[in-house]
């Protein structure tokens, strides 16, 4: 493992907001996780840094990373599928490539979410009606005394954007996933470049601010709310996709929290909708 004391988050935060963490840790193997959980009391799993906004100042977090860890591994050829082990660190888009080098199917829609595989699976990530857990068997994790299981998906709980995983601040290291034949080029490409058509990737962001309402949309409801490019210091509500924040070149924590509270609170005064964070949002204990 390495370790980086008195680490810059803000270089590992897709929002380019964060303070100095006490250290973050890159492990090489899992086995290593168990004398971490074992030697630390207040760590938090990283991942990409694409969901996670993260306190300026001091931060006493030992920030962990998986991303060392990325292997894909074919375990069992079917008839019609197959299953293929992934590692917790590999890029969604690596994943993606692989699948159409292989012609495996059945994650095209989510073609160009940034994150890692562990970071989706944590979250059961998704968009256009797909959601990561559809194409998964099993879920290898750490759990929090160090002992790694894996975990069928039917012994699992798993909904929109949250999963028992989640919930109980587990580590994935891997995912079994199940693969039929047929990958749908055109959709994985569709996809693509409908976010970079409507995505504000041009700033630093971190992706799909609140998780839509059962029945309508977030960006829906902050647009008609008149708060696109609603902004507090250098963070400012996305033009092109209001369900987004984005950096503007300096912006800190409070900036970012102050735009989140102002659309909360204002999609609450107008529509009686409560508005929930999909983004993790970590303080410094």
């Amino acid at each position: 493992m390495e370790i980086i004391k008195n680490a810059k988050m803000k270089e590992y935060s897709n929002m380019k907001v964060g303070g100095t963490a006490k250290e973050l840790i890159f492990i090489d193997d899992k086995k290593e996780l168990k004398e971490i959980l074992q030697t630390r009391s207040n760590i938090f799993l990283l991942g990409n840094g694409t969901n996670t906004l993260i306190n300026d100042g001091n931060l006493d977090i030992s920030f962990l990373s998986l991303k060392r860890l990325k292997n894909i591994t074919v375990e069992e050829k079917k008839g019609d599928y197959d299953l293929v082990r992934v590692e917790a660190g590999l890029d969604l888009d690596d994943l993606i490539d692989f699948m159409e080098k292989n012609d495996y199917s059945g994650l095209e829609n989510i073609t160009g979410i940034p994150g890692s595989v562990g970071g989706l699976v944590n979250m059961n990530g998704g968009a256009y009606g797909t959601e990561i857990f559809d194409c998964i068997e099993e879920v290898e994790v750490c759990k929090n005394d160090g002992e790694i299981v894996k975990i069928k998906t039917t012994d699992l709980n798993f909904k929109y954007r949250t999963t028992e995983i989640k919930e109980n601040k587990w580590i994935v290291i891997s995912a079994l996933f199940k693969f039929k034949k047929g990958f749908d080029r055109e959709c994985a490409e569709d996809k693509r470049n409908q976010r970079k058509t409507k995505h504000p990737l041009d700033y630093p962001n971190l992706g799909s601010t609140f998780k839509n309402p059962e029945g309508t949309f977030a960006a829906q409801l902050i647009s008609d709310a008149g708060l696109k490019e609603y902004r507090v210091g250098d963070a400012q509500v996305a033009f092109k996709h209001p369900n987004f924040i984005i950096n503007l070149g300096n912006a800190k924590f409070s900036d970012v929290m102050g735009v989140i509270d102002h659309v909360k609170k204002v999609v609450f005064e107008k529509f009686n909708v409560k508005l929930e964070t999909e983004i993790i949002i970590l303080k410094n204990n």
